[in-house]
């Protein structure tokens, strides 16, 4: 279905940088006639003054929010059709499934670019067609099966880059397996092949895989990615003015990648542990806003934006930010939890199932590659930027990689296997403190068979 560009779009949202952000994606997806609501309020008022076609709203605001907004709507014999999409930080399952029982057309999480919220906005006006099983049908070639890999652009997913590397050159061979990465320009299109079966295998946040487990997707967590990793880095704005990092930080606005993040609960750890209330505006008192961003845009945002005091992102984003004197270093994240969990290998229970052949043989060259990370960093640096930024648009060099790569507790790809109890930490602190999630099994999420057979000593 093609939408006409001219179509008048509302999009309600409290935060000047997100209102900001939504003209210019919305801009870069062809449409133009915009009009802008501060919260639920103020978006009745102008949906009554211009009768929009669309509605695009955050969930999270003062005084009236995205639902009790969408709610409103819904109750209205004159609004009770028209159009709308959640746009908003709230990217669990949970959130999703409420937003369309409340009546919403669509739900796109942030951060989304120009070709997500415009895929949203031809969903929104589309009839619900019926849900199929779209699994992708996977090749083989030469009696190998084809595994394809997803990851986005972050130092946390080298490990792949370098096992591509290796297997280009002719250093290993798989004998069950072709590799295919496919790399995203998000987390949401990587939560979402995982969800249709569009992706076999995939590099993600431990919190968004353990969400859709919890919502019976059908993957298990084979590996870890990395340990440590991420930086939590300050504006360059703290000076004498302010008396304490409390006060600088209290009414400000921290960047994270995703809600559902390490990141996000090591800032809101080290937050609550000035004696602040971090979160997103709601029904409950905070005077710390988080906001997801997309980790690319972070540094620029900050720099631009005063309100931004803050940031916590993957490598070599922070680095490359530092290095540019946009901020300070905060803390890295191995200071506040030596050796945690961060990225995992989520698989497809059915590829597991299929082709267990294939699945050890990845799982071990992933282990014995990490440790060829390990051995020589400069080698990883070179490939790295070769894997990472392989056109140039994030402007990697090798001496950032080489710089992230020296830092004192740094990455580690080493040791990939996965400690049940880290996880349980993880799911404990963003359900019981933060409000985030669901309470998993473990044990039936966690399949560390391929691991232990690489690795003996785990036994």
């Amino acid at each position: 279905m093609v939408i006409d560009p001219n179509i008048k779009i509302l999009v309600a949202d409290d935060s000047g940088t997100m209102r900001v952000m939504f003209k210019q994606i919305l801009k870069q997806a062809g449409f133009e006639n915009i009009i802008m609501a501060v919260n639920g309020d103020d978006g009745i008022k102008k949906v009554k003054q211009e009768n929009p076609d669309l509605v695009i709203s955050d969930w999270n605001m003062p005084k009236k929010d995205g639902l009790e907004f969408l709610q409103w709507l819904r109750g209205q014999e004159t609004y009770k059709n028209l159009p709308f999409i959640m746009a908003t930080a709230q990217a669990d399952k949970g959130q999703q499934i409420t937003i369309m029982e409340a009546g919403g057309n669509g739900h796109v999480p942030k951060p989304f670019d120009a070709e997500q919220i415009k895929e949203g906005i031809r969903k929104a006006f589309s009839p619900e067609t019926k849900k199929i099983d779209n699994r992708k049908n996977r090749k083989m070639i030469d009696n190998k099966v084809e595994l394809t890999v997803a990851h986005i652009q972050i130092t946390d997913h080298l490990v792949l880059g370098a096992l591509k590397h290796r297997i280009s050159t002719g250093e290993v061979t798989p004998k069950y397996f072709e590799l295919k990465t496919d790399k995203k320009a998000g987390w949401n299109p990587i939560q979402e092949g995982l969800e249709n079966g569009q992706i076999d295998c995939a590099f993600v946040l431990a919190p968004i895989a353990m969400d859709l487990f919890a919502y019976d997707s059908p993957i298990k967590l084979v590996l870890l990615a990395h340990k440590n990793g991420s930086t939590f880095v300050r504006s360059r704005r703290y000076d004498q003015r302010f008396d304490s990092l409390q006060s600088f930080y209290k009414y400000k606005v921290v960047d994270i990648p995703h809600k559902m993040s390490v990141h996000h609960m090591l800032a809101h750890q080290f937050l609550r542990e000035l004696g602040l209330k971090p979160g997103v505006p709601g029904k409950e008192a905070i005077n710390v806003r988080f906001e997801v961003v997309p980790p690319i845009k972070m540094p620029g945002i900050m720099q631009a934006n005063e309100d931004v005091a803050g940031f916590m992102v993957a490598e070599p984003i922070a680095t490359k930010a530092m290095v540019a004197e946009i901020g300070n270093l905060e803390f890295i994240s191995s200071s506040r939890w030596k050796d945690h969990p961060c990225c995992i290998v989520a698989m497809q229970n059915d590829f597991i199932d299929k082709f267990p052949d294939a699945a050890q043989e990845f799982v071990s060259l992933l282990i014995e590659t990490g440790k060829y990370i390990e051995n020589d960093k400069k080698r990883a640096s070179n490939i790295g930027v070769q894997f990472l930024d392989p056109d140039g648009t994030i402007g990697l060099k090798p001496e950032v990689l080489q710089r992230v790569f020296s830092q004192p507790m740094a990455i580690k790809m080493d040791d990939l296997y996965p400690v049940i109890e880290d996880f349980d930490t993880i799911q404990k602190y963003m359900h019981d403190v933060m409000g985030i999630g669901k309470i998993i099994d473990l044990e039936q999420f966690i399949y560390s068979g391929f691991a232990e057979k690489s690795l003996p000593h785990r036994n």
